[in-house]
């Protein structure tokens, strides 16, 4: 994105290229259902099957709608080259795939989405990869966890569910000078609140289900990086199935166009539930790093230009597990506009339950190692009025004990 182009107009405009030629005319972009192409003569057959990510061969191995979707996902993220795939877990287990084989080993952070984290303690070691997980708040941790066989380093930041964050150019700088990859979800804060490229990650992965699509009506990931490393990943997708579907490219590029917009309103909608929240006397704790009180706010003023959409907070309700565990369900089941569903990023606001959604994935060892207590709830703030919202968290927290 240049200094003087617009994220606004960047999402309206940056998709289009010379080389589309006619299409172009047409203002909302064509989708492409084929599954397979055919060629006018066998030098062009030949040139289909050998270029690179050929986007009018088969479609597995690329769309015309998912092209120009990934020339607009590149830019936003200030990156050569982007890969579509099929969900954002396609993405991260491919990415993985691509960069670590039996006998290498990876450095994690303990705090990450359940889908990430079962790649990392069960598939990976499975297949012979050595896994370390540390405390991402601790960047000395992650550099005395590196060995020589090191290959890859993952973070996630702001990271689900507790908004913890990672020192994004720290670690960069650190991986840089061992020739180690880095690997950053930045699915909770979007290109318009955080970009890890800026401070030297080299690659950046989203599941574009959330914000960067922004209506609960499509399963997408996407990775960033350079061109040579985008490369590797896709020819590991070919492989793996990961390939997203036309349709859900097309959603996901007509989510983008609005998506500097929507993410500005969620922004402003989750810091005022956030300050509400904070002084409520039902609520121990808000999770949000924009903030003063975020044990992390430095960092954030740091690396994030706002503090993102999702909150999360912990409710007092008694003295053991089981008491803050009710009143967690007792709130949330009180709740009249905001949803009780998975996910995060569309225009509705969603609440989650953290323990009652990770406890069939997670042992209570981990769930605690993650910081996820009984009481704790997700809040991904949409587009509704900030002061409905409020109205509608103080009604349920009325009805908790």
């Amino acid at each position: 994105m240049n200094s003087d182009e617009s994220m606004q107009s960047l999402v309206i405009h940056g998709d289009q290229d010379a080389e589309n030629g006619a299409e172009e005319t047409a203002l909302a972009p064509a989708i492409y259902p084929a599954s397979t192409y055919s060629a006018r003569s066998l030098a062009e057959f030949a040139q289909m099957a050998n270029q690179p990510r050929h986007s009018r061969y088969y479609a597995r191995y690329g769309n015309p709608t998912q092209e120009r979707c990934e020339r607009l996902l590149a830019r936003l993220e200030g990156a050569q080259a982007a890969l579509m795939m099929s969900s954002g877990m396609g993405a991260m287990s491919t990415t993985l795939l691509s960069r670590v084989r039996a006998g290498d080993h990876i450095v994690a952070q303990t705090a990450h989405y359940m889908g990430t984290a079962q790649l990392l303690t069960d598939l990976l070691p499975g297949l012979g990869v050595d896994v370390t997980l540390v405390d991402q708040r601790d960047t000395d941790a992650f550099i005395a966890a590196t060995r020589a066989n090191t290959k890859l380093i993952v973070l996630e930041t702001p990271s689900n569910p507790t908004l913890t964050l990672t020192d994004l150019a720290a670690i960069a700088a650190f991986a840089k000078s061992r020739g180690i990859t880095t690997l950053a979800d930045n699915t909770f804060a979007s290109p318009v609140n955080q970009r890890p490229r800026d401070f030297g990650i080299d690659l950046v992965l989203h599941s574009a289900t959330k914000y960067l699509g922004g209506h609960s009506d499509l399963i997408a990931g996407v990775v960033c990086g350079d061109a040579d490393a985008v490369e590797r990943i896709w020819g590991r997708s070919i492989a793996l199935g990961t390939n997203v579907s036309p349709f859900n490219a097309f959603l996901l590029l007509r989510g983008l166009r609005t998506l500097p917009m929507r993410v500005a309103r969620q922004n402003e909608n989750a810091l005022a539930l956030a300050r509400f929240l904070e002084t409520h006397p039902a609520i121990a704790r808000v999770h949000y790093p924009e903030l003063e009180s975020h044990p992390q706010h430095a960092l954030a003023k740091r690396q994030m230009r706002h503090g993102g959409g999702v909150l999360s907070i912990e409710l007092k309700g008694g003295e053991g597990d089981e008491q803050g565990f009710h009143a967690a369900q007792q709130f949330v089941a009180a709740l009249k506009m905001a949803r009780h569903a998975v996910s995060l990023g569309g225009v509705e606001t969603l609440v989650v339950h953290a323990a009652s959604m990770w406890e069939a994935s997670l042992t209570p060892e981990q769930m605690r190692r993650a910081d996820i207590s009984p009481s704790l709830v997700r809040i991904a703030a949409g587009l509704e009025d900030a002061a409905d919202l409020r109205a509608d968290m103080a009604q349920a927290l009325s009805r908790t004990s």
